[in-house]
């Protein structure tokens, strides 16, 4: 017997880059039979007018912090709830808890949303030796760090992020040196760029750089929040020339035309309004002492001395910018950047991956359905080398999507991340019914991956 039967609905095979009319039988949490499928199963979907999608694996997304917020999971639960079965956290150079903190909380509740990976944030371990986010680490505080990095690792880490652009005072050489440390040339690091906009290019050509000096494989984060401001033609050349010269390297994207951090990072430094043609009624604020109110100079000025672990939105991207980094048939993957704080945040949290399939392919046709999968399945499981992911074969895990692809579409506007996306209406997870009807009905069928140096 079945476990779940999922019948008349169309799948992706990246082999030929069709959707294929075949039923999908699971068992014991793997795909066991694809087909015209026929007996019994203790579930049954029909998934007639719909796509049975592998589960979206989002390769860039900010975790829960489970030391302030409580063990709600209010992030992996709107992940699920918009067909994302497995994350990447630990993104920007930035870690909420430790890893041991985080697979003890995970052990505790019992399972999670979600499967999720971590990387382990180079800048968290910066900032707790009291480094200046404008000043270069010392060799032996280099050293610290990278023992605490491969202690992480050893835990569980998959791999290592940074943030330069939190801390602009870490120089190429430091990273270089960081990442030369490490003996495994094929290990993951990511990166948030040193800048945006005037200096998006200036920045891939040091981030193409670092995988060419090291010979790692190497991420660059959230392309469009770099380069939508002018810049994506000459970035897109610049990153598919290095691809096609170096696969190691790659990017991921999401679809929004802003981007949200702490309003006190050096993000916001002095000539940022200059660089991105905007001023601070760009600026949104979407909790906290002014929720939904638009930034003046002297709010942001506030905000920046009182509160400057605020999170706000900045809309300083340009739309066609953003969907020429989804549709680029090159290289690029998609990806959310998601993050919650204080139950709000930015839409790209909730919305992401309906939004792709709603907006990109079916309404502005920028990008085929097929290739939108692609970005959101295969590609980034195998470039974090799940194997057993990302694909509709026997044999695969049994993490699916089933979305209706007529009325697919994102909910979460930037007043309220918590209105769910149309048309995701089932997800199975480790081959359990973990979302029906859109409702999430098992909030505990996701695990925690651990990265290839756990001991």
């Amino acid at each position: 017997m079945y476990d779940i039967l999922i019948k008349n609905g169309l799948y992706p095979d990246f082999k030929t880059m069709q959707l294929v009319r075949g039923d999908v039988a699971v068992t014991d949490g793997k795909i066991t039979a694809i087909g015209e499928l026929d007996g019994p199963a203790k579930e049954v979907i029909d998934a007639s007018g719909h796509i049975v999608s592998p589960g979206f694996i989002d390769i860039h997304m900010h975790e829960e912090s489970f030391v302030t917020e409580g063990h709600e999971c209010i992030i992996s639960n709107l992940m699920l709830q918009m067909g994302v079965t497995t994350g990447l956290g630990g993104s920007c150079g930035v870690i909420r808890q430790d890893i041991r903190t985080f697979k003890s909380i995970l052990d505790e509740l019992g399972g999670f949303p979600m499967n999720i990976l971590m990387q382990s944030g180079y800048n968290t371990f910066r900032t707790e030796l009291g480094i200046s986010r404008y000043e270069a680490a010392s060799d032996e505080q280099i050293r610290i760090i990278t023992e605490k990095l491969q202690d992480e690792l050893k835990q569980g880490a998959y791999g290592v992020s940074f943030g330069l652009e939190y801390d602009p005072g870490i120089p190429s050489d430091e990273v270089i040196k960081v990442m030369k440390s490490f003996p495994d040339e094929d290990m993951y690091f990511s990166m948030h760029y040193r800048a945006d906009s005037t200096g998006a290019i200036d920045s891939i050509n040091e981030m193409i750089n670092f995988t060419n000096e090291t010979g790692k494989r190497f991420q660059i984060s959230h392309l469009s929040s770099c380069s939508a401001m002018g810049q994506m033609e000459e970035a897109l050349k610049l990153i598919n020339d290095a691809v096609a010269k170096n696969p190691k390297l790659d990017y991921d994207t999401y679809p929004y035309n802003a981007f949200s951090t702490r309003i006190g990072t050096a993000v916001f430094d002095d000539g940022c309004f200059e660089s991105w043609g905007k001023t601070y009624s760009d600026i949104y604020m979407p909790s906290g002492k002014y929720a939904n109110q638009y930034c003046t100079k002297e709010t942001f000025e506030e905000l920046r001395r009182d509160d400057p672990n605020r999170y706000v939105v900045a809309f300083a991207m340009n739309e066609d910018e953003i969907a020429a980094a989804i549709a680029n048939p090159a290289c690029g993957m998609i990806a959310s950047d998601g993050q919650v704080k204080d139950h709000a945040g930015h839409p790209r949290a909730a919305g992401t991956f309906p939004r792709v399939l709603g907006k990109y392919v079916r309404e502005d046709k920028v990008i085929s359905m097929i290739d939108a999968l692609k970005k959101m399945t295969i590609v980034p499981a195998e470039r974090l080398t799940l194997h057993n992911k990302g694909r509709i074969e026997v044999g695969c895990d049994a993490d699916l999507t089933i979305f209706n692809p007529e009325t697919v579409k994102d909910g979460a506007t930037f007043e309220n991340i918590f209105i769910k996306p149309t048309g995701i209406d089932y997800v199975v997870l480790d081959g359990k019914l973990a979302v029906k009807d859109g409702e999430i009905v098992n909030a505990r069928a996701g695990k925690f991956i651990p990265g290839p140096y756990t001991k």
